[in-house]
């Protein structure tokens, strides 16, 4: 195997730098596969974002094709950029229980809403109801910005290979 830069994307696919990634765990000896790292990755970038809600702290991070934020009213939100999908993980500062079944090949995560930019703004959309709100709260460039990056860096047959659609609208990530 070549020598991976300290900032190049991980070869594990989850979208981190390889310095914020499996460099460490590489430097402590240890490895893991790219599906357990994907899961130890995506619960622990819930639990963080859960974390800042629960804290009351604005903040932004970057999974994959995963976006999450939190604001200063505690609420949270999981994002999927392909898809535009999304569930609501933090409200008010309490910890929601986070709709996930994983198994060795799939991490399915069933999903509430969709979302879309416009003008702009962060609107949801419920799959329940089809009714549709708008998140004043929402970090819309920090998102914009994401989903931009996102599709610079890979192309989009890439993108359609990270899900299997179900019949009910939501997806496997």
């Amino acid at each position: 195997m070549g020598k991976i830069g300290r900032n190049q994307p991980c070869p594990c696919g989850s979208g981190r730098k390889y310095k914020h990634c499996c460099l460490p765990a590489q430097q402590a000896g240890t490895t893991a596969s790219p599906t357990s790292q994907m899961k130890v990755s995506l619960m622990a970038a819930i639990e963080k974002a859960q974390t800042q809600a629960v804290e009351k702290k604005v903040a932004f991070q970057e999974l994959g094709v995963f976006l999450f934020f939190s604001d200063h009213e505690g609420d949270a939100w999981l994002l999927e950029i392909t898809e535009s999908d999304a569930v609501q993980i933090a409200k008010g500062g309490e910890r929601l229980e986070v709709p996930i079944d994983e198994n060795p090949e799939t991490i399915e995560i069933n999903f509430s809403h969709t979302f879309a930019l416009r003008d702009r703004q962060f609107f949801l959309t419920a799959y329940a109801d089809k009714a549709e709100t708008r998140l004043e709260k929402a970090p819309t460039q920090q998102i914009h910005a994401a989903i931009r990056r996102l599709h610079k860096r890979y192309p989009k047959e890439m993108l359609k290979r990270m899900h299997v659609e179900q019949g009910d609208g939501n997806a496997d990530a």
